[in-house]
């Protein structure tokens, strides 16, 4: 019997989402009411309710102990331990992100109060999303997360490139909605139902169901980033205004993971022979096609956006081996990669200036002459990212690979291996830029004002200084993971 009425009670799991959701309609009135130049205010509060939402996740408000099996309002939200440390790592990330946003929006006028707001209900999305136990609460938060990254991307009207990147977006996410969107209504024909309990309970191999499943896995592979679904990754990486790349670049991948599991694991799971295959496939293209096209780019943003794609593929090689070992090694790639991800378009937005973007891999030449630290600072990003130990990025490839070793699929392992070797090689180029290259003219050699920008440098030395720390002592965030699937 479906319960109709609620009460508080019921309400009392999605108190971290209530709050979030209802500080970004408080700063949307706040913002009616201030002037320019107190927009501050309106970002300052926006970075608080991020903090307080992930404090309330961290004491288990509302969780009550919640184990894996425990959902609420008949089963279409789910609050469990992948949920909350997912969303923990998405609130930090998310704040991290409006830090680096501050400085670099209002220097080039691009600044809006929307901006926090926006972020605050794709946080919002990304949260639905992560807790979804039903078809209906995966499309919610999707399309929530969707439509305000679009706004976001979009942001700077003035610029051709905003603005051609933003339709895009708009075109190919709205093609990987209707996807999925399509592949939702087959499971549904084939199963009757839109709780995905329920959809695993009755899910065996029929040709509607099978389809339906397919087409499931294209739109993940869309929202990932996967190739052969990457074609908007590239161009809205490079034409959105750097924090904003950061953003959509880093927290919604570890939604993206968490609708992977929900829609694969928890719903169609039985079929899980045929959905692996299809996701061995996708992880071995993205590492081809990733890491292959990657060297030949000299735009830094467009080769972190094409080394997106073949660090999804090594985040969906877990998932394709399976079981707890895999997801749990998969949910560990996917928060490594959000922080690795943001300390990496983080070190952009710090040396860029008016009219200067440093988004070029010559604009780094001769970076330790000029600033030993801040080189220092982006050598642990490129090394994290390349795999070299102790880094944090080793230890998440070892475990995928680990993963996908254990699952059966040997021959993935080693393309994985070859090409987590091919991939380093874009990653070095930047750190010999830095040290053993002249630059070639004076931009960007300006200092920073550092009282204006001391919030931002130290939330970039601690973002790049953590991949080192947590690459030595990463066996507490693996123990998250591997609790959440115990």
């Amino acid at each position: 019997m479906i319960q109709t009425n609620v009460t508080a009670a019921d309400l009392l799991p999605l108190l971290p989402e209530l709050v979030l959701v209802g500080a970004a309609f408080a700063l949307l009135l706040l913002d009616l009411f201030i002037s320019e130049r107190q927009r501050g205010i309106v970002h300052a509060l926006a970075i608080a309710s991020l903090i307080a939402v992930a404090g309330l996740l961290a004491l288990d408000v509302g969780g009550q102990g919640a184990s894996l099996n425990g959902s609420y309002l008949n089963g279409m939200f789910v609050r469990d331990d992948m949920a909350d440390v997912l969303k923990w790592v998405v609130c930090i990330v998310s704040a991290a992100a409006l830090v680096y946003a501050w400085s670099f929006l209002r220097e080039r006028g691009l600044y809006k109060g929307e901006i926090a707001v926006l972020m605050l209900f794709s946080v919002a999305g990304m949260m639905l999303l992560i807790s979804a136990g039903n078809l209906v609460m995966v499309y919610l938060g999707l399309e929530l997360l969707a439509l305000c990254s679009y706004a976001l991307v979009a942001i700077d009207r003035d610029s051709p490139l905003a603005s051609e990147a933003a339709m895009k977006y708009f075109v190919l996410g709205s093609l990987a909605s209707g996807m999925l969107l399509f592949g939702m209504s087959l499971v549904y024909g084939a199963t009757g139902s839109l709780d995905l309990a329920a959809i695993h309970g009755a899910a065996t191999s029929t040709p509607l169901l099978l389809t339906g499943m397919a087409f499931l896995v294209a739109g993940i592979a869309f929202k990932f980033g996967a190739a052969p679904f990457h074609m908007w990754l590239p161009d809205v990486y490079h034409g959105a205004p750097t924090p904003i790349t950061l953003f959509i670049g880093a927290a919604p991948k570890l939604a993206a993971f968490a609708m992977a599991y929900r829609l694969l694991e928890a719903g169609v799971g039985p079929l899980d022979e045929q959905w692996r295959t299809l996701l061995s496939g996708i992880a071995a293209l993205s590492l081809v096609v990733g890491n292959l096209i990657a060297l030949a780019q000299s735009n830094l943003k467009r080769m972190l956006a094409y080394s997106t794609v073949s660090h999804v593929g090594f985040l969906l090689m877990g998932m394709a081996g399976g079981g707890a070992v895999g997801y749990a090694a998969s949910m560990f790639y996917a928060i490594s990669y959000a922080v690795m991800s943001a300390a990496a378009f983080g070190a952009i937005v710090v040396l860029s200036r008016r009219g200067f973007e440093a988004d070029r891999i010559n604009d780094y030449k001769g970076l330790n002459a000029r600033s030993p630290w801040m080189a220092g600072l982006v050598l642990c990003v490129m090394a994290s990212l390349a795999g070299v130990p102790p880094f944090l990025g080793f230890w998440s490839k070892l475990a995928v690979l680990r993963a996908a070793w254990e699952g059966g699929q040997i021959w993935l392992t080693i393309v994985g291996i070859v090409f987590a070797v091919i991939g380093a090689f874009y990653y070095l180029r930047v750190i010999r830029a830095m040290y053993f290259d002249e630059p070639e003219s004076t931009a960007g050699r300006e200092p920073m004002g550092q009282r204006e920008d001391l919030p931002l440098r130290v939330v970039f030395a601690v973002n790049a200084l953590a991949l080192l720390v947590l690459g030595l002592a990463w066996n507490p965030i693996m123990a998250w993971c591997q609790q959440a699937f115990a």
